[in-house]
Formats: structure tokens, sequence, C-alpha cells
């Protein structure tokens, strides 16, 4: 239960109060402002660790699966260890974010309204916090990608995977006539009637300069994201699942939230739609 929760008002008054912090809170650090502010920390180093991020990401789920796992057949302690291992660089912008929560913690604390739990449970909390927060910034450009393969190719384009195909296409038909002996007229003409043969490695080429720059929007999707999730309360009901699992000190090992599980299911999904696409034909 909250500290306020004795001799200082009902439970009723204290879970108000503490809302009304939290979407506070919220509506400064995510709103429009607050969120154009906090990505100014992305400009600098955290432009290199965004690709080691993303690739790290698969890797991020499977050791909490396993770590669920651990958990769920009894070896708690190794699923504890293994759930607290960091496979992500600490970028700028989640540094700010944990040192913005762990202020609003302080100040609830003050207002006799924080949760109480020890420290490193707390750390642990924002954390994972963090964690789906970039977990949301994958699953926005994985949208931003779908709808630029809609937009450009009339087709479903759910990750880079199957829209490095098409781009690539585009790529080799521009310098194929552009380097046509006869002019870019007779150029067209010509592939117009014999198609441009694609190698692997120009889809391979075209995938790696996709997925950088995939990363680098991923970095500052939290633009779009973060008053997208104020508006519809997403922001408000995650931290407030937060101070609720501080208060019952339930924090399972290696427990996921299910923005991970989602921005994984569509790397799985581009995947697919790219093998069906290329069995096809």
């Amino acid at each position: 239960m909250p500290q306020g929760s004795e001799g200082t008002g009902s439970a009723d008054s204290i879970e108000t109060a503490r809302r009304t912090e939290v979407s506070r809170f919220v509506r400064m650090r995510y709103g429009i402002p607050g969120t154009f502010k906090l990505h100014r920390a992305a400009f600098g180093p955290d432009l290199l660790r965004a690709p080691l991020n993303v690739a790290m990401a698969p890797l991020f789920l499977l050791i909490r699966l396993v770590a669920m796992l651990l958990s769920t057949i009894g070896a708690k302690r190794a699923g504890q260890w293994l759930a607290a291992r960091r496979v992500f660089l600490k970028s700028d912008v989640a540094r700010r974010i944990e040192t913005d929560l762990t202020a609003f913690l302080g100040h609830l604390e003050t207002q006799k309204l924080g949760p109480r739990a020890d420290p490193e449970a707390v750390r642990q909390e924002i954390a994972r916090h963090t964690e789906t927060r970039n977990a949301v910034a994958e699953i926005t450009t994985s949208l931003l990608v779908l709808f630029a393969g809609l937009l450009l190719f009339g087709r479903a384009t759910p990750g880079i995977i199957s829209l490095a195909g098409p781009l690539a296409e585009i790529r080799a038909y521009s310098t194929a006539i552009e380097d046509f002996t006869l002019g870019r007229g007779m150029g067209r003409m010509w592939y117009a009637v014999f198609p441009v043969e694609l190698t692997p490695m120009q889809v391979v080429a075209t995938g790696v300069v996709l997925a950088v720059i995939g990363s680098v929007v991923t970095t500052f999707a939290g633009v779009i994201a973060d008053p997208v999730q104020v508006l519809t309360g997403t922001h408000r009901r995650r931290l407030m699942r937060l101070l609720s699992r501080l208060d019952h000190r339930d924090v399972p090992a290696g427990s996921l939230e299910p923005e991970h599980l989602l921005a994984r299911l569509g790397d799985l999904g581009d995947a697919a739609l790219s093998l069906w696409r290329a069995l096809r034909g």
C-alpha cells in the first residue's frame, strides 16, 4: 500500500491523489513539448548506440523468456540472475527518463504517496519501464515502414526485410537506365521489355542501409509515440501498474510486457511475408 494509507486519508483518496500526480508527470515528460525536449539527448552517441540496440532486441527477448522458464520450473535464483542481465547499451534518452522517473518517485514519497519498496526493486521497475518504451518505439517504426510500403508500392511491408526488395528493384532500375548506352529514353523502353536483373547482394546492401536508417528512426520514434500514448492514457496506465507492483512487492523475475512480444512478432511476420512472396516468385 502507499505510505500515506495509514492515518492520512482513505485508500481511495490516496489512489486519486497518486493518479493525479502520475497524470501530471506523464503530460510533462511525454507530452509534445516534453518529448521534444527529451529527444534532444538523442543527438550524439545515441545515434551510434541505436543500431546495436535494435540488433540486440531479439537476444533481449530470448533472455527474458529463458528467465521466465527458469522461474516457472523452480529455479528462481537463476531466473532472477538472468533477468537482471542488461543487453542494451543505455542511451542518453533512457538515462534522462530514469533520472526523471526516480525524481518523480521521490516526489511521491515526500507527498506520502510513494510505494514501499526496496531500492533494487525500484531500479528494476524503472529499467523495465524504459525497456518497454523502447519496444514501443520499435513498433512505431514498423508501422511507419508498413505505411511507407503501402504508399510507395501498394503492398504491405511490415519490416525492413519486405521493404528492401522493392527499394532494391527501384534502385537497380534507375541505375540501369542511367547507364544505358543509348540514353535514358531508350533505356526505359528496353527495360520495360527486359526486366533488370536484381542480384542478392543488391537486396542485402539495401537491407543494411534500411536497417541503419530504421534504427535512427526508432531513436526518435518516441516523438510520435509518446504524445499518442499520453492521449490514449497508455503511459498513465503503465506507470500506475509500475506503482502497483511496487506496492505489492510483485515484481516477477524476467517478466515481459506485451510490447516486447508485439515488436518481435512484427519481425517474424516480416520474415514470413518475405519468404512467402519469394516462394511465389
